[in-house]
């Protein structure tokens, strides 16, 4: 028995080293191809229609618990110690400039922009509001993705210099570029959320040109890692690549590939973000449940995080949008371009921009609580300590 008693007290970590793997690895993009995986046998086993009502109504319930939280959140970890990082001593210079910028000056901004629109009816001034919206999200996914890929490739100990991550993020932006680019679009009319407007034409030869720097960047940024690998001779990026590209490759600029795939995009983009919520949280919280402070549990503090932000979710993008189109959306004004939901339309792009601003200040390398993001923790962080 004595014999067994080590290789026992051996295996249980080893155990959660792996499970942790594997669960890093889902989280911040390996579902994804699990995902085509299963569309590919839905699509040869039932008719369509019943595949996409599936899978359109799991991701659409999925909201509720994955989308909708992943912007509220934010608005938690943001507005936390507001004035200390404002006006106090937390944030200094252009930290703090940007802090304010993204917290006080955005939403007054985006707010007046909206309200505007919706006081004066046109549905031109909320349209536009909607496509900076789309023009956005595609920089803030492959600015995700490239932080992500760099902060988990510090946790396996590789480092890239600046050439080097100058390199991974040409790659992610002209990924937006050409994701934004494509199909070439002369001008059309659109609905979105009941609005109806027409988009900016794009110039003739955008998409061309994009595409070309797209890929020009794809051989820079392979050269790149296989010289780095040559050179170290070790590289355990494997899931940090994978999390970098499905953000950009297949979120991106190839989100439409699959017709089904493409209702799970916002819930894995949201699962990516909120792993790494996990990590600055319960890293913050594992250092503060020990001395000098004794503060509550990881798991409470988690829990008190949870609930509030569920209940935040629910109010931006599902309480407060649908009282204030029954309220004050007249029946007849629900035929016209702005259609019967105008206030939800202006409030889902109003919260999504105001994310985009506040994620630029909030993961940056000079905000001082960025540092859990690299402290040790249960689960998948094992895997820094092995493979490093």
């Amino acid at each position: 028995m004595s014999t067994l008693a080590p290789s026992a007290s051996i295996a249980a970590p080893h155990a959660r080293v792996r499970i942790g793997r594997v669960a890093e690895f889902l989280l911040v993009g390996g579902a994804t191809p699990l995902l085509f995986a299963v569309s590919w046998i839905c699509q040869r086993t039932v008719p369509m229609a019943t595949a996409d009502l599936a899978f359109g109504f799991v991701f659409f319930y999925a909201a509720h618990v994955v989308n909708d939280p992943h912007f509220s959140v934010t608005y938690l970890l943001f507005y936390e110690r507001a004035r200390a990082r404002a006006v106090g001593g937390e944030f200094r210079g252009a930290q703090r400039l940007r802090y304010v910028l993204a917290g006080v000056v955005a939403p007054a901004a985006l707010v007046g922009w909206a309200g505007s629109a919706l006081f004066t009816r046109s549905s031109y001034s909320l349209g536009l509001l909607i496509q900076l919206m789309f023009l956005l999200v595609g920089w803030h996914y492959v600015k995700q993705g490239f932080g992500v890929m760099t902060v988990l490739a510090a946790r396996r100990g590789v480092r890239f210099t600046r050439v080097e991550r100058l390199a991974v993020l040409a790659h992610c932006y002209a990924g937006w570029a050409y994701a934004w680019a494509s199909p070439y679009d002369p001008g059309k009319e659109v609905e979105e959320k009941g609005v109806v407007y027409t988009t900016i034409a794009h110039p003739h030869g955008l998409e061309r040109l994009t595409l070309a720097v797209f890929l020009a960047t794809a051989a820079l940024l392979v050269f790149v890692l296989v010289r780095k690998s040559v050179h170290e001779r070790r590289l355990p990026l494997a899931t940090p690549l994978v999390a970098m590209l499905c953000s950009v490759w297949v979120w991106s600029v190839y989100s439409s590939v699959d017709p089904l795939v493409v209702y799970a995009i916002p819930a894995l983009h949201s699962l990516q973000y909120l792993y790494f919520v996990w990590l600055l949280k319960g890293g913050e919280a594992r250092e503060r449940e020990g001395p000098p402070w004794f503060e509550r549990s990881i798991g409470a503090r988690l829990v008190l995080l949870a609930v509030p932000t569920l209940l935040i979710g629910w109010v931006l993008f599902h309480g407060a949008p649908s009282t204030l189109d029954d309220f004050l959306v007249p029946r007849s004004s629900r035929f016209t371009d702005l259609g019967a939901t105008p206030y939800f339309a202006a409030l889902f792009a109003v919260v999504n921009i105001h994310h985009y601003f506040m994620d630029a200040v909030l993961w940056r390398r000079d905000n001082p609580m960025t540092r859990y993001l690299l402290a040790p923790a249960d689960g998948a962080d094992l895997t820094s300590r092995r493979e490093r």
